[in-house]
């Protein structure tokens, strides 16, 4: 059993705090949901910049040059992923919007299945308990609007994007350093929100300081710091323990956004959210009996948060 040191207990602790951060930052941020997805990640990309072109000068190899168009492909959904989450933000309550989009684990254990990799049966019955949560969620959510609706069905659509960027990073990480990864995929999101920015007319940089500041909280908190803590951590705990301990996520954007918006989810929503979050951490944990496919991949269902 490895030991967990107090720096990695320590950088855990600023990495979920860190993460927590995003939507209740999104929510409170006066700018269209898009634009705030192209500045985190435009803004991300910059800051990666300088250390993936340098780690970038040693890959020469044919397998690294390989990746690298899985990695635009991770880079596509990436930017569906902030395309329909960082709305939902705004749509429905952070809490909702936070938990639903947690249910990338599932997606990705669905996906697994459906490429023949034997999925363990906690891992079926995390699904259904995830299930029920959602619909026990919404179906006790006093807001009933289409708009809460249509914040919801984002906020899963979010989540099953986050599948697809994580399943295809596990191929291109292999061979790619992070910052390399992080940055080109940070660049073809960012690029992809700015076309959706001028075709859907939303507004890029006519903002009050206030919401400059929270972009700019986004992109150095949940963006950078929070997803290097996570990295840095991935190195000393295993990624079931990681991945579970990200669930903290949601009671964290829920304790912000009480102090930042003053926003709290219905009472009796709670009880679904909790059974939601159970049902996903079933599914990380018995995601840890992975199979390989018969190409000899393996494909993971613990999956690490992209919010």
């Amino acid at each position: 059993m490895r030991k967990v040191g107090l720096t990695t207990i320590a950088a855990l602790v600023v990495a979920i705090v860190a993460v927590s951060a995003s939507a209740p930052l999104i929510a409170f941020a006066a700018a269209p949901a898009l634009a705030i997805a192209f500045w985190r990640n435009i803004l991300g990309a910059a800051a990666l910049a300088p250390a993936a072109i340098a780690q970038g000068n040693k890959q020469r190899s044919p397998s690294a040059r390989a990746s690298l168009r899985v990695t635009v492909l991770a880079g596509v959904c990436l930017a569906v992923h902030f395309g329909t989450w960082v709305p939902s933000a705004k749509l429905t309550s952070v809490a909702m919007s936070v938990a639903l989009v947690s249910t990338t684990p599932v997606w990705t254990a669905l996906v697994a299945a459906a490429r023949g990799v034997r999925v363990p049966g906690s891992t079926w019955a995390g699904i259904g308990i995830a299930v029920a949560g959602v619909a026990f969620a919404t179906g006790a959510d006093p807001d009933l609007s289409g708009r809460a609706l249509l914040g919801d069905a984002l906020a899963l659509a979010g989540g099953i994007a986050a599948a697809g960027y994580t399943l295809l990073g596990e191929h291109a990480r292999v061979s790619l350093p992070t910052t390399v990864y992080a940055s080109i995929c940070y660049s073809v999101c960012a690029a992809l929100l700015l076309v959706a920015c001028v075709v859907s007319g939303a507004e890029l940089w006519e903002y009050t300081w206030e919401t400059w500041a929270a972009i700019v909280s986004m992109t150095i908190g949940p963006q950078l710091l929070g997803h290097t803590l996570i990295n840095y951590s991935l190195h000393r705990v295993s990624a079931t323990t990681v991945a579970v301990l990200l669930l903290l996520e949601v009671p964290g954007a829920l304790v912000i956004a009480w102090l930042l918006l003053g926003q709290l989810p219905a009472a009796r929503t709670l009880p679904g959210i909790a059974i939601l979050l159970a049902g996903v951490a079933v599914v990380v944990v018995g995601g840890r009996r992975r199979q390989p496919t018969k190409g000899g991949t393996i494909i993971s269902p613990e999956a690490i948060g992209t919010t």
